[in-house]
């Protein structure tokens, strides 16, 4: 008898990686992937608790997933099920429960389901002491892949429950990262992003190190895009770090800095390791280094305690620092951190506020990075990824998004682009004809 799998994924690139190993975990051991809108026998929701609105977003999923298939067995895995596990084994209809540790294991426990054996609801691994847990994906929908190095986290900032959902740093060995990326390569992955929960931990805990993961990466044939997903400020900053990735030519220019504020008094509160001159000057070093590097962020807004004039220098270091992007979040108070019971809490209304001025302010800087690319009228070099009919789409390696008009198959293709507008955040231009 052949039975269909689902999973559905909230959160994180890490989170994103984890659901597609256990989806081809699944398909190696005889399960059949289900139609997107087809009922399904076996759904395997993958959690976040980044935020409270993500817990919600959590629950909503377990509920809809057993709405669509009545008749399915219901397990659940992540970080949110890591810290809050009876609350999500009260929902009706939830059959299994794992947290963020193990997670290929919600395999083993369906198929037990399945041929109705008994199984204990709750099942969370501890964390303390946990080995890296070794994963894998040998293909991936686009032309882009997810390829993790490391999981769990050391810093214990404030505001955050995720190293409790994700233990202490644990990091992937060189050897077994190139092993996936091989296979990936020859999948038809022509770039791939290296994930974790804290990236600039990787190899902290086995002596290896980031930028010689990265030089290593860049040795591989078929793989002409490597990205990372995101850096603290401080790695930038440390030992021969730079020195070492310039020299890689397939590292895309363009960095997701981890800044979450960019005023040092609210840095310092959320006990960051880092302050926004710090910030501003890995910055700077890497514009240095890497000429043309484009810069991504997150900022949370609203943190207890954070005063108008904090706010406005937050603003006013996104404006200098020139982001390409930025995710701006309203604090979520989350119940067991330091921040949730320190004073001044910011009314939501005015959270709310801040992230509209904020986020309004770095549209404008995007805009204005954007009509300076099309004004210099210099060819984009675009691997393209999907299409909606009308455009297909992809990004330079800074990671500007370009649209084409073609009726022409682009997926995996990498063309050069004339730029002549800007619409909707990315730029519209026209392939040149080889």
């Amino acid at each position: 008898m052949h039975f269909t799998l689902k999973i559905y994924t909230l959160g994180c690139k890490v989170s994103q990686y984890e659901s597609e190993a256990i989806l081809e975990e699944g398909l190696r051991r005889g399960f059949f992937p289900a139609g997107e809108d087809a009922p399904c026998d076996v759904c395997i929701i993958n959690t976040c608790t980044v935020t409270a609105e993500g817990d919600r977003k959590c629950r909503q999923t377990i509920r809809r997933a057993k709405k669509e298939s009545p008749n399915a067995k219901i397990l659940v895995c992540g970080c949110y099920s890591q810290v809050s596990p009876e609350e999500i084994a009260a929902i009706d209809g939830v059959d299994y429960v794992c947290g963020s540790a193990e997670k290929l294991r919600v395999i083993d426990r369906a198929l037990d389901l399945l041929r109705g054996e008994d199984v204990s609801k709750i099942e969370i691994a501890p964390l303390d002491g946990a080995a890296y847990e070794q994963m894998r994906i040998s293909h991936a929908p686009r032309t882009r892949a997810y390829v993790k190095i490391e999981d769990g986290c050391d810093n214990r900032c404030t505001y955050c429950k995720i190293p409790d959902a994700r233990g202490s740093v644990r990091s992937r060995s060189i050897a077994e990262t190139l092993k996936e990326v091989r296979t990936l390569a020859e999948g038809g992955v022509r770039e791939v992003v290296l994930t974790g929960i804290e990236v600039a931990s990787f190899g902290i805990d086995t002596g290896e190190s980031l930028a010689d993961l990265i030089l290593a990466v860049n040795e591989l044939p078929g793989i002409s895009r490597i990205r990372l997903s995101s850096l603290e400020p401080t790695l930038i900053l440390r030992g021969d770090f730079l020195e070492k990735i310039k020299s890689a030519e397939k590292l895309c220019p363009h960095f997701h800095l981890s800044m979450q504020s960019g005023c040092s008094r609210t840095l310092a509160a959320m006990r960051r390791k880092y302050n926004a001159e710090m910030a501003m000057r890995a910055l700077s070093a890497l514009r240095a280094a890497i000429p043309g590097a484009m810069f991504t962020t997150d900022f949370i807004v609203g943190f207890p305690g954070e005063s108008e004039e904090d706010f406005e220098e937050t603003l006013a270091f996104a404006k200098a620092a020139r982001f390409l992007d930025v995710h701006v979040f309203p604090y979520s108070r989350r119940a067991g951190t330091p921040a949730a019971e320190m004073p001044n809490q910011v009314d939501e209304a005015e959270k709310h506020r801040r992230v509209q001025v904020l986020i309004s302010a770095c549209a404008d800087t995007t805009n204005k990075i954007l009509a300076e690319v099309v004004q210099s009228g210099k060819p984009l070099d675009v691997l393209f990824e999907q299409t909606d009919g009308a455009y297909w789409s992809g990004h330079t390696p800074s990671y500007i998004e370009v649209r084409v008009k073609s009726a022409q198959d682009l997926h995996g293709v990498t063309a050069a682009v004339v730029p002549s507008a800007v619409e909707n955040q990315s730029v519209i231009g026209k392939c040149i004809a080889k």
